[in-house]
């Protein structure tokens, strides 16, 4: 299984946009400063996750969710967060 998964920094008002197999892992590796695109905005907290049977799909939802405005992105969360 792998997942879309969206974070959100309240600090920075600002979202990140990945996908994964191993969530717990991954917000680890984004909070402990792993990622140098995501490091300057920490802390993290994952806001949104969606399920995908394969990465390809993951992939595809990831891309798709990158191309939307803050407001459309923050529309989707509240559509289809499966973390509340």
């Amino acid at each position: 299984m792998f997942f879309t998964y969206i974070l959100f920094s309240t600090a920075y008002d600002k979202y990140y946009i990945g996908q994964t197999n191993d969530l717990e892992d991954r917000l680890y590796r984004h909070n402990a400063g792993s990622n140098k695109s995501t490091a300057p905005y920490r802390p993290w907290k994952i806001v949104c996750t969606i399920p995908k049977e394969t990465r390809a799909e993951a992939v595809v939802l990831e891309n798709k969710l990158k191309n939307l405005t803050k407001e459309r992105l923050r529309h989707f969360i509240q559509k289809y967060s499966n973390s509340k």
